[in-house]
């Protein structure tokens, strides 16, 4: 069975089933707030459920009143299928002409493919929002086949600094062997296969930025839990919102490890374990502000330096997606490196 199908499958059963009938809206299962961000999630399962391409093509035209990026990015997708691509078109360009904060090279090269399957009218209107900007965007961090533009975890970013050149390039090769033993592509998604504590490394290193990733943990796991390093430091917190004997009932989304400033996220708005999840997060400078499938959950906490508490946080570092013992899945990250003004 596919991966997406089993993450969904224990909380689906009993609960409802996605039936489509004639100009019918989508029946929804349950998730948390009612969200543009939870309407993608919804709308994405059902595309993947569905053989119909009548269906299908119902669902990207609801995918394109999401207005999200996410959801831009994944119409994307179906631009090469003979019957919907002409629908997967529209719904990029309408997504992309409500947003110009989406513009960017992946965008742009998104939508002049999309100017070959859409309207005259809407292709001069795709012409001009191509030629309005030169930023380089959102960038996709995981390509969905492999883990290119990954490596393992060497310490933390204090200890990496006092290693020598060729200390650091032995640790690296030790590291990577074990992050494609614990990390695999597994049906498209970044999965945790490990039964330890390891992280998974962006080669590159940022410093302000804004990122989307979803999540999902594994509702089979034990004790599931998993979390985002920023800037090489933990962490947003992902948590299993039913282990109150841990403090997760507070949600997912927080800057845990905060001692002096704030660490519990302001509301709860997990959708619940084996459901994806969706961030999006900004640093600027130690201000960390998070979204949580559309719902704002951190708005501008400093976020500390966990490895020494007296120095501010890095301002440049690696970005690392947590496993902690237990199954956990990521798909769709994307970052774009903010300018400091």
């Amino acid at each position: 069975m596919n991966r997406h199908k089993l993450l969904l499958i224990n909380f689906l059963i009993g609960i409802c089933t996605l039936t489509f009938a004639q100009n019918a809206p989508l029946e929804p299962y349950t998730l948390g707030p009612n969200t543009p961000e939870n309407e993608l999630i919804k709308l994405r399962y059902a595309m993947e459920t569905s053989n119909m391409k009548a269906d299908q093509k119902r669902i990207l035209q609801k995918i394109a009143d999401t207005g999200t990026f996410l959801g831009m990015m994944y119409a994307s997708q179906f631009m090469d299928d003979d019957i919907l691509k002409k629908d997967a078109a529209k719904a990029v360009a309408t997504i992309a002409l409500a947003h110009a904060d989406y513009n960017g090279a992946v965008t742009r090269r998104l939508l002049r493919k999309a100017q070959l399957l859409v309207s005259s009218k809407m292709r001069k209107k795709l012409q001009s929002y191509i030629s309005s900007s030169s930023e380089v965007g959102f960038v996709s961090l995981f390509n969905g086949r492999d883990l290119t533009g990954w490596k393992g975890l060497v310490q933390n970013p204090i200890k990496r600094a006092k290693m020598s050149y060729e200390e650091l390039q032995q640790a690296q090769v030790k590291a990577d062997e074990v992050m494609r033993q614990d990390w695999k592509v597994v049906d498209g998604l970044l999965t945790y296969v490990g039964h330890g504590y390891d992280n998974i490394c962006t080669e590159a290193q940022y410093g302000d930025f804004e990122m989307y990733v979803d999540w999902a943990l594994d509702p089979s796991g034990k004790e599931p839990d998993a979390g985002i390093y920023l800037r090489g430091t933990p962490q947003v917190q992902i948590w299993d919102t039913a282990r109150v004997n841990v403090g997760a009932q507070v949600g997912s989304g927080g800057l845990y490890n905060n001692k002096q400033y704030e660490s519990k996220p302001s509301v709860v708005a997990d959708n619940k374990v084996g459901i994806w999840n969706s961030f999006f997060i900004r640093m600027l400078g130690d201000k960390v502000t998070v979204w949580l499938n559309g719902v704002k959950v951190v708005d501008g906490v400093t976020m500390e330096n966990y490895w020494d508490r007296n120095q501010p946080i890095f301002p440049v570092e690696q970005i690392e997606l947590q496993a902690h013992g237990s199954k956990v899945y990521y798909r769709d990250i994307y970052i774009r490196r903010l300018d400091r003004k």
